[in-house]
């Protein structure tokens, strides 16, 4: 492909600039919005020359997956805890080491707290509070030897998002509905499904950067109405509300023939049309009655402890089932576990054991697991030492995640941390690393994803990145 010159340049270096995209709807400025309605009733005679910033885009080669759903667990699960037992630190359990953590002084190695059984035929060790995950680790590649930059949640969270620990950057939702598009007009491409106490950081977690504010992430909340203010008031009827927007699509669009170069506005006008769309389309995807009561209970809904994030995980599989590309499924509270360690992962581990095995069980019999990845992890790890009596500290040395679903050889393990699990010390990943490979898995080359901006092309993978291949099918 040829780089383009225009310092709108982005996708994948050869998509036209905003000027150009406006001649092709065929309308000029003043009906960019009113064009776009039309399209998606079916009222125009040429729906093809109509592209919005979400219309699906070309791949730089066919892709094993079409959508992401990332489990994300906020607070660090401990690997040694739940996927991956060290017999040496049981062997060792109560001696002191030298070691460097993140809050106070280091105690003694403390082993596990639980047995771990293996499971499937890939004979993958799972502790005993994941029983119901467990069912399901042939159809996973564990990645045991991630490692990040930061010791503190922030930053890692915005690594683990955005491939840099430093705030501002498009998160790897961003980059992927930039890159991709969405195959449902009427639904945010990206969509975070947050968690009841607020993500560390905030909306700079999904948030588009310097990209247009268009592939930014949409936060549903987990409860009620999915997006604040969605409804219509009750004393304006749907025409009026339409009457309303066409104006206002005029009076922006007016301003943008003066304005050619501000992505912001054209941004804005696509989200005024999105959300009219998103008011029948979003209620009606938190509509539970039209599922069998088998399957909401396979997901946990009818009991409390799972409820909330089977809720979650329900939404995700409605919203990738309708076309959404990028979904962020948040657990509830964090695994952040610097005292009660045992109290702490058990509470985690209940309530988002049976929600994942019903989201993979519903998956794969809908026929929609060879064509969704997922992907495990917290933003970092957990010391093998304790902190104070039955805690762990934060660890970005080593850290493990799970990729499941499209283009991953299920039943595998990549790298490895050190016998204590303190350091990755075979084939160790980086969050590049990760990122390079779920964008491989979409159709695209994370080398030639780029962006031109304060005139230099960045990209999710930074200067870095390496396939995990091994892992892929």
């Amino acid at each position: 492909m040829q780089t383009h010159n225009s310092s709108h340049c982005g996708r994948f270096e050869s998509i036209v600039n905003r000027r150009h995209f406006l001649q092709r709807a065929g309308a000029g400025f003043g009906s960019v919005a009113l064009l776009d309605m039309l399209a998606h009733q079916g009222l125009l005679a040429n729906e093809a020359a109509v592209e919005g910033p979400l219309t699906p885009r070309t791949l730089h080669f066919p892709a094993k997956a079409k959508s992401v759903i990332w489990l994300f667990m906020e607070g660090a699960p401990s690997a040694v805890d739940v996927f991956d037992p060290k017999p040496e630190l049981t062997k060792r359990d109560g001696q002191k080491i030298q070691i460097n953590v993140f809050n106070g002084n280091p105690g003694p190695l403390m082993k596990s707290p639980f047995k771990f059984q293996q499971h499937g035929e890939s004979g993958a060790w799972v502790c005993e509070k994941y029983p119901s995950v467990a069912k399901h680790v042939d159809d996973f590649a564990f990645i045991k030897s991630l490692h990040s930059e930061s010791n503190d949640h922030v930053p890692a969270l915005y690594q683990i998002n955005t491939g840099l620990a430093r705030p501002g950057f498009p998160s790897a939702g961003a980059w992927v509905t930039y890159a991709l598009g969405s195959e449902n007009q009427d639904l945010p491409g990206y969509v975070v499904l947050g968690n009841n106490q607020g993500i560390k950081g905030g909306p700079l977690n999904w948030h588009a950067g310097f990209l247009p504010s268009t592939f930014q992430g949409t936060l549903f909340r987990p409860e009620g109405n999915p997006i604040l203010n969605l409804n219509r008031p009750g004393d304006v009827t749907r025409e009026d509300q339409r009457r309303q927007l066409d104006l206002l699509a005029r009076l922006n669009s007016e301003h943008l023939q003066s304005h050619p170069g501000e992505a912001e506005l054209l941004g804005r006008i696509h989200s005024f049309e999105l959300a009219y769309r998103m008011q029948s389309e979003a209620v009606s995807l938190i509509d539970f009655s039209t599922e069998t009561e088998a399957t909401r209970k396979s997901y946990g809904l009818d009991r409390s402890e799972t409820k909330s994030y089977g809720s979650k995980c329900l939404l995700a599989r409605r919203l990738v089932e309708s076309g959404v590309r990028f979904v962020q499924v948040y657990s509830d509270g964090e695994w952040d576990a610097h005292s009660n360690l045992t109290g702490n992962h058990t509470g985690h581990c209940l309530a988002t054991d049976v929600p994942i095995d019903g989201l993979l069980t519903d998956l794969k019999q809908r026929g929609l697991l060879d064509s969704t990845l997922e992907i495990w992890g917290g933003e970092f790890g957990r010391m093998p030492v304790s902190q104070g009596k039955d805690g762990r500290d934060h660890n970005p040395h080593g850290f493990i995640a799970w990729m499941a679903g499209a283009g991953i050889k299920g039943g595998t393990s990549f790298g490895e941390t050190d016998e204590i699990g303190y350091k990755a010390v075979v084939d160790p990943v980086t969050v590049h690393d990760l990122h390079a490979t779920m964008l491989h898995l979409l159709g695209i080359d994370h080398k030639r994803l780029t962006h031109l901006h304060n005139g230099r092309r960045f990209r999710l993978t930074d200067v870095a990145g390496n396939l995990l291949t091994k892992i892929l099918a």
